[in-house]
């Protein structure tokens, strides 16, 4: 598939649940311990709209100690009464947003993203049905929005950028999206959808 398909590629939830159908769910034995990282899980919400599919996303508030202000998906640590990153993901994204685990319809997940600062995320793939009733945990989130997935899923819109970080230059995915800047882990999940699809 060339760059000019890829900007074309529509995905809608049927095609979503394509993907998935094969690839199995979360209980697996995860690979955070072994390396030392603090596992951790996310929701990636996806919106089905009549005009198509939206992603959920959250703005974290400012005075938080891991990614103050940042753009991220609902999600978290896993916690010792945790069964599955599954569970990690909705308990988390119920606490969070006020999402209840009725209205997700889970899908899969991507493969594990390790973040330069110590975690071993899962992202859970599920797709939202309205009407949202959401109340947001405003200790943590600062604002919830939507966007369009197929603006995410387009190439031409995935920069790549580089930053020194703990002394060393990285390189990092971001999204610009009107006043949002989507970047680090929550832009590396939404390339690891892309390839996902794409495949």
């Amino acid at each position: 598939m060339d760059k000019a398909e890829c900007a074309e590629m529509r995905v809608d939830a049927d095609r979503l649940r394509e993907v998935f159908r094969d690839r199995g769910h979360v209980e697996r034995t995860p690979r955070d311990e072994a390396l030392k990282l603090l596992p951790a899980a996310v929701l990636v919400p996806l919106v089905v709209h009549p005009h198509g599919l939206n992603v959920l996303l959250t703005r974290r508030t400012d005075h938080l100690h891991h990614h103050p202000g940042q753009i991220s998906f609902p999600g978290g640590r896993v916690e010792a009464g945790d069964t599955s990153r599954v569970v990690t993901a909705l308990r988390e994204t119920e606490e969070e947003i006020g999402l209840v685990p009725e209205q997700v319809e889970l899908l899969g997940h991507l493969p594990d993203y390790l973040t330069g600062t110590g975690f071993c995320v899962t992202p859970v793939i599920g797709l939202v049905h309205p009407p949202l009733e959401l109340q947001l945990d405003t200790f943590e989130v600062a604002e919830v929005f939507e966007v369009p997935l197929d603006f995410l899923m387009n190439p031409d819109n995935h920069k790549v950028h580089s930053m020194e970080y703990q002394g060393r230059m990285r390189e990092y995915h971001a999204m610009p999206y009107g006043d949002y800047y989507i970047w680090g882990a929550t832009a590396g999940i939404l390339v690891s959808l892309y390839g996902s699809l794409r495949g």
